[in-house]
């Protein structure tokens, strides 16, 4: 395994081995089959707590059925298959028959309304969805605007305008024969969070999930040992979930908990990863932030966690610091983007970690920070992550958008639009995205220091810090706070947090205005949403200039 050696071992010796054939469903569960078709893959949490287990040959099995499924309807190389499905053997099965029949899947949260459905599956070309049956309802109502539709398979039972999956699979057979893809065949296409504009197709090839192993393999102290399980409260339709812990883990033999959360619940998190004996867990910044406010997890549940990798925004030291306090192990930070993932981390375990700072380059990839002008800038010195071409991890394209593919990179560089800087030591810090920037009095100020001190305070639960509109400073800190239960925002709980901040950073960077709000609203993968608080900020100073 990786991580039995060095990290400048690795760094010096590591060479990508990307066969000229490779097809990801296969990778893994036929291989797996072959093998050991008794070994469980999927383990689903069922309501009384209990587990289905779903093995390796199960697996190959109902994803040759569903590949003849697809393809007696039609589908064939490059065609997209929606998967609208939350964590379950269903949304597994549906990725690995895509992946067998060459077509390319296009995982959907299925928190995702009709106007963000209307837009994927039209803009992807979506052929066929394969939905829960409330899910199907919703790609009912924008069926009629997406001409490449052709059939809706309702995962668990009927809906309107959708076939059954349980009726079609009854009638698939289990043989199937793979088709013959390349690294860089098209496999996966998953939508970027539309940072900037309207979301864009990623399209990846089935090199993807070998890219990712370097990088994951790291962050879990070498995925594959024995014993090993593997969960994450991220939906599989998004990057993080997917290709930071389903996929890589199939690919080792890990057995992956199943269970979808109607919303995070920290405690049943912690009881859900004592019942499964999860020794390995991917769990995004915002997850462990809430777990903070529990107290005594080790004396009230039998975690069996050896490894936890963390990865979608800065985690910050403080999350860092409780999380290794209250369960025992530090915490791997990595990064990367739905075009670029896990290309920068840290792996304790080989004595690669510092307090503020992501990691350093995963060996395999070429990572800088990149100046104005598009050059490398020196240590200490911000400018924009950016990562060097080829790379089997990268995406192929956007797909069907030749400009933007081409305006994400300068020259051989793979632009991430992340501000960042790295040390004379190599160990890159995540200042934030560009947009997320403040910059206040000449200095450029990253919003996840602030947040992470403010979360230092005891009376703090979460926080977000953005820039408002000021005349004299270009812009002002700003924060908005939400607050323990029991705690009461007033000015008084104000001032403190604004000295609380001064005292531990700098007179720069203390927020100048704290606003007290009751909720922080998250993407689906977990990150806080500041364009919301943004905007908010911006309008604060528009009614003030008219009122004034």
């Amino acid at each position: 395994m990786l991580s039995r050696l060095t990290f400048d071992d690795l760094k010096r010796t590591f060479r990508w081995e990307i066969p000229s054939r490779l097809n990801m469903g296969v990778d893994v569960s036929d291989r797996w089959a072959a093998r050991d078709p008794g070994r469980p893959a999927i383990l689903s949490r069922r309501p009384d707590g209990g587990a289905d287990v779903t093995t390796f040959g199960d697996l190959a099995r109902l994803s040759n059925r569903f590949a003849n499924v697809l393809a007696a309807h039609g589908v064939g190389r490059g065609d997209r298959v929606a998967i609208l499905l939350p964590q379950s053997v269903e949304a597994v099965v549906a990725h690995v028959a895509a992946y067998k029949l060459g077509a390319v899947a296009l995982p959907l949260s299925i928190l995702f309304g009709v106007d963000a459905l209307k837009y994927r599956l039209s803009r992807a070309g979506a052929k066929v969805v394969i939905a829960t049956g409330q899910a199907a309802e919703r790609v009912a109502e924008v069926a009629p605007d997406c001409p490449d539709l052709s059939l809706v398979i309702a995962a668990d039972g009927r809906a309107p305008g959708a076939v059954s999956l349980q009726a079609l699979m009854e009638r698939a057979s289990d043989a199937f024969t793979a088709a013959e893809t390349g690294p860089r065949d098209p496999a996966l296409m998953i939508f970027t969070s539309g940072t900037t504009g309207m979301p864009k197709p990623a399209l990846h090839g089935h090199s993807v999930l070998l890219g990712h192993l370097p990088g994951i393999d790291l962050s879990q102290d070498s995925l594959g040992q024995a014993g090993d399980v593997m969960w994450t409260p991220a939906d599989w339709a998004w990057a993080g979930g997917l290709l930071n812990a389903l996929m890589p883990a199939l690919h080792f033999g890990v057995p992956v908990v199943a269970h979808r959360f109607e919303k995070f619940d920290p405690e049943l998190a912690c009881r859900l990863m004592a019942d499964f004996r999860v020794t390995n867990a991917f769990l995004p910044p915002t997850a462990l932030k809430l777990m903070r406010q529990l107290t005594g997890i080790r004396q009230r549940h039998a975690l069996s966690l050896r490894a936890v990798g963390s990865a979608g925004e800065a985690l910050g030291r403080e999350a860092y610091g409780w999380a290794q306090a209250e369960l025992g192990i530090p915490v791997n930070e990595f990064y990367g983007q739905t075009e670029c993932n896990a290309v920068i981390g840290s792996a304790h375990a080989l004595g690669v970690g510092k307090p503020g700072f992501i990691g350093k380059a995963i060996p395999g990839h070429e990572v800088a920070i990149l100046g104005a002008g598009g050059e490398p800038v020196g240590p200490g010195e911000m400018g924009e992550i950016a990562v060097r071409r080829p790379d089997p991890v990268m995406f192929l394209e956007y797909a069907g958008d030749p400009a933007a593919t081409a305006g994400k990179f300068v020259g051989d560089w793979m632009t991430t639009g992340d501000a960042g800087m790295m040390d004379e030591d190599g160990y890159i810090a995540f200042v934030g995205r560009d947009d997320d920037v403040i910059t206040s009095a000449g200095y450029r100020i990253g919003p996840g220091e602030i947040e992470d001190c403010l979360l230092s305070h005891p009376a703090v639960q979460l926080a977000v810090a953005v820039g408002k509109p000021d005349p004299v400073r270009t812009e002002v800190v700003k924060a908005y706070v939400r607050l323990k239960p029991g705690e009461t925002g007033d000015a008084a709980l104000a001032d403190a947090l604004k000295a609380h901040v001064r005292e531990r950073l700098s007179a720069h960077e203390y927020p100048r205005e704290i606003a007290f709000v009751d909720d922080i609203p998250m993407t689906t993968t977990g990150k806080l949403i500041r364009r919301g608080f943004r905007d908010r900020a911006r309008a604060e100073t528009e009614d003030a200039a008219g009122n004034g």
